[in-house]
């Protein structure tokens, strides 16, 4: 298994993009180990106590299968990478790992970091004007390509509103790059895009000074806006060459 270190500024967490194979197929994890366990939010799991983050990249290869068989995918990077599933919280992409944004800002001891991929080519949406093309039965529909992932790691210690708060502030910087872009809906494209349909977030609560609030009237709330809008801008030019 090839790696290559993904330099972050919290103390507490260390990052690198892991290549390995799923049959004959390359596939790219991005985990990022954290000193203990710390509190995060997923938007696919919840709230959980993990010292694991990931973000896993399957290629278009894999898609049919993986949409045949989704939970034997859930599964398999967990067992790759040798870790309990309940010590992780993780991310699956269709975007390429390797074109991973991280950004990151700061003020005084406030910290923030920022790791994001994205596609919007295939699947981008504008939220309340587009119609659902999926119905989820029995824990299973298909998803289409895209998808914008962001991991977000704060050195002040959220409480559990702050953290869910946190969600809105980043997906309101995501919508605001889309906007900067003129991503244009993939289904109605007189629409401007406001995400994919498929994007998910991880917030990680640090263990530093406490924080409530985390909406934009907020010093760690403008951080949080600002890393999240600079790396989806970022993420989006790298895989989708757009400028």
């Amino acid at each position: 298994m090839r790696e290559k270190e993904v330099k972050i500024d919290p103390e507490w967490a260390k990052a690198k993009i892991l290549y390995h194979t799923y049959d004959e197929f390359e596939v790219k994890t991005l985990l990022v180990s954290l000193r203990d366990k710390h509190r995060v939010l997923n938007t696919r799991e919840g709230f959980k106590e993990v010292d694991f983050l990931v973000n896993h990249y399957n290629p278009r290869e894999l898609w049919d299968r993986m949409h045949g068989n989704y939970d034997e995918f859930e599964k398999w990077p967990p067992a790759a990478l040798g870790i309990p599933p309940e010590r992780l919280a993780m991310l699956t992409t269709a975007a390429d790992m390797d074109n991973l944004a991280l950004c990151e800002s700061n003020y005084q001891e406030l910290k923030v970091c920022c790791l994001a991929t994205a596609g919007v080519k295939n699947n981008a949406q504008r939220m309340g004007s587009d119609e659902a093309g999926a119905v989820e039965r029995n824990g299973r529909f298909d998803s289409l390509p895209g998808t914008i992932n962001i991991i977000l790691l704060a050195n002040a210690a959220l409480n559990d509103g702050a953290m869910a708060r946190a969600i809105i502030t980043v997906t309101e910087a995501k919508t605001a790059a889309l906007q900067d872009l003129n991503i244009r809906s993939s289904y109605t494209p007189h629409n401007q895009a406001t995400g994919t349909g498929t994007d998910n977030i991880i917030v990680v609560s640090g263990k530093g000074s406490p924080a409530t609030y985390t909406g934009g009237h907020a010093k760690i709330g403008e951080l949080i806006g600002k890393a999240a809008k600079a790396a989806v801008l970022e993420a989006i030019g790298k895989q989708d060459r757009i400028i």
